[in-house]
């Protein structure tokens, strides 16, 4: 097959995409991941989903559809490339500061017994968030040795999950951060890598990456104590957010903590937590 198609659609595109193509796509994604995606990403999709076309010489989306339909390994990339990821590190500070000033010193108190806490990113994108939560961690337990502490960060997409454990990101992802916080945390690379820089090995210790499609059956049972959903649901339809905010109640312990982002509300969605203003909620008892 040609890599490129002998048509070219009204806007002068290589290939064609038809309003039939476009919205069997948005059904898969839809069907995949709970996202609902709009006519205004029709663009968006073109470009991500032409370079698959052109990389794999099929000359259609329908003949693509059709791969995907019957080649599980192409539906991880095509999720892979459809799905957004936006993040930083410290992203929305007043999160990280209410986990360092107010919840850690209660779980300090509330888990003596096991010394153990769990934490989970989901949707943790290329790892922003899961390293700024245990930079956090890390500054608050050098006050209290002996501790526990784990955080499990996963994704759908399998690229930024990689990504996401390499702990490697070019040096203007680290720009907001002081001087004193990049030089505790990060290792600037030399010679070649130059511009380049490096999560310490001691916050890779505690963070576990895998792949994790909230949609699908969740293989963990674990108590989590605090859970970051930030900028993950705002794409899911309203039956998807009210099923994913059960299960996430389901697995938070006892007046555990949930953070969502600024853009997100539980109003209409969850009755299982009351807010705390900032976008930080607690389990009901």
């Amino acid at each position: 097959m040609n890599g490129k198609s002998s048509r070219s659609d009204q806007d002068g595109h290589e290939f064609d995409l038809s309003d039939r193509e476009f919205e069997q796509l948005k059904k898969i994604v839809s069907e995949q991941t709970g996202i609902v995606m709009t006519d205004a990403k029709r663009n968006m999709v073109y470009g991500r989903l032409a370079r698959r076309l052109r990389a794999l010489k099929i000359d259609s989306f329908t003949r693509y559809i059709q791969l995907i339909e019957k080649d599980e390994n192409e539906l991880v990339n095509f999720i892979n490339s459809v799905t957004t990821n936006l993040t930083a590190f410290f992203r929305e500070k007043h999160h990280f500061e209410y986990l360092h000033d107010k919840l850690l010193p209660q779980l300090v108190a509330n888990n003596q017994q096991s010394r153990k806490i769990r934490i989970w990113s989901a949707g943790c994108s290329t790892g922003e968030e899961p390293y700024s939560l245990a930079i956090t961690v890390k500054r608050f337990f050098e006050s209290y040795p002996g501790w526990d502490v784990t955080i499990l960060a996963t994704d759908i997409d399998t690229n930024v999950i990689a990504k996401a454990a390499s702990g490697i990101y070019t040096e203007d992802r680290i720009e907001g951060l002081s001087p004193e916080l990049v030089k505790r945390w990060f290792v600037k690379g030399k010679g070649g890598k130059i511009g380049m820089v490096k999560v310490r090995r001691e916050l890779q210790e505690i963070i576990h990456f895998d792949q994790l499609n909230l949609l699908q059956p969740w293989p963990t049972q674990a108590s989590f104590d605090l859970l970051f959903c930030r900028n993950v649901v705002i794409y899911f339809d309203k039956p998807t957010k009210v099923k994913l905010f059960e299960k996430y109640a389901d697995v938070l312990a006892s007046k555990g903590h949930l953070f969502i982002g600024h853009s997100e509300t539980l109003f209409q969605i969850s009755d299982r937590f009351d807010a705390l203003g900032g976008t930080i909620y607690q389990k009901k008892v």
